[in-house]
């Protein structure tokens, strides 16, 4: 006879886990994590729909209105808030004109997808680096924990730069700096995956598939993997804030993305250089990389409450 198995609180047994649909619901009842959702759906729609946007607005990103500003005071915006208006909805920019409503929305493009293919290439690398090193043996472990550490110690503002600047003009700047970002940054990811592999392992159940014959493939992608989802998607949800600093960052340095192409790291750059106080410059990019990089971080606090094992209630 079959005894269904309960859990009770108090219990030494680990309570079951969520199903997907459970998961979805608690994390749409975590106020943060929903907010964080919210934000981060409007900014992916708006980087979708740009050309929508700025059709409506009437503007595209290179054309220059040289009637909109000052040259006699070296380029300032004419108008309050940097020459917000019907036709410009956020002003333009300082010496360019260039509409900068036009430039924010296409600018999401960059950022979020460099931030997003980023985050997923360091995923696939450090996951598959940090299981093969938590299940392989001593030598395998050692070599792969060395070139973890290597790329961990490794001087990534330097190389990236250096790299960046020799990367052929005929190659899109995004994708090489997706790429850049990846390779310099997933030794944190193996690592994490790593250690959760090293304590998996020794789990009743990985011994059991070993005992049954099971190949090491098949027991990293059945027994091994489906543990690591939620420390894998938590740290993922940091990871792509901090790739859209990385990237916000080389392209403040001059190596990211090049005019006239957009994105949030560059018009920063530019505001920052600008020798005249223009609020709405500086304003309107850093607001918005500020207001995704906080709902990213929302939502990876929502995913760490809401799959955790530790936080499932069960009935006494």
């Amino acid at each position: 006879m079959t005894v269904p198995i309960e859990v009770a609180v108090g219990s030494d047994l680990p309570p079951p886990p969520l199903s997907r649909f459970a998961a979805w619901r608690r994390l749409r009842q975590d106020k943060a994590a929903a907010t964080g959702m919210v934000i981060i759906a409007v900014m992916v729609l708006v980087a979708v729909f740009a050309p929508v946007l700025t059709a409506l607005e009437g503007q595209d990103t290179t054309t220059q209105h040289s009637d909109l500003i000052d040259s006699a005071s070296g380029g300032t915006p004419i108008g309050s808030l940097g020459g917000v208006s019907g036709s410009h909805w956020l002003g333009v920019e300082p010496q360019t004109g260039r509409d900068l409503f036009a430039r924010l929305v296409f600018g999401a493009r960059i950022s979020l997808g460099v931030a997003l293919g980023a985050t997923l290439l360091q995923v696939l690398i450090g996951v598959g680096i940090g299981i093969a090193s938590g299940l392989g043996g001593r030598l395998v472990d050692g070599v792969l924990g060395r070139l973890t550490d290597l790329t961990l110690a490794f001087p990534y503002v330097m190389f990236a730069i250096a790299l960046m600047a020799i990367v052929p003009g005929s190659i899109p700047r995004p994708l090489i700096l997706a790429v850049v970002i990846a390779l310099l940054g997933w030794g944190s990811t193996a690592r994490l995956a790593r250690g959760q592999t090293l304590s998996l392992k020794t789990r009743d159940f990985v011994a059991a598939a070993k005992l049954s014959g099971a190949p090491p493939l098949r027991v990293a992608r059945r027994e091994i993997l489906p543990g690591l989802v939620t420390p894998i998607l938590t740290y993922a949800a940091l990871l792509v804030p901090a790739n859209m600093i990385s990237e916000a960052g080389l392209s403040f340095l001059g190596v990211g993305v090049r005019p006239p192409t957009p994105s949030w790291g560059e018009m920063l750059s530019h505001g920052t250089t600008w020798f005249r106080p223009d609020v709405m410059y500086v304003l309107v990019p850093g607001g918005a990389l500020f207001l995704t990089l906080l709902a990213f971080t929302l939502l990876a606090d929502g995913v760490r409450r809401t799959l955790d094992p530790k936080n499932v209630e069960v009935a006494p």
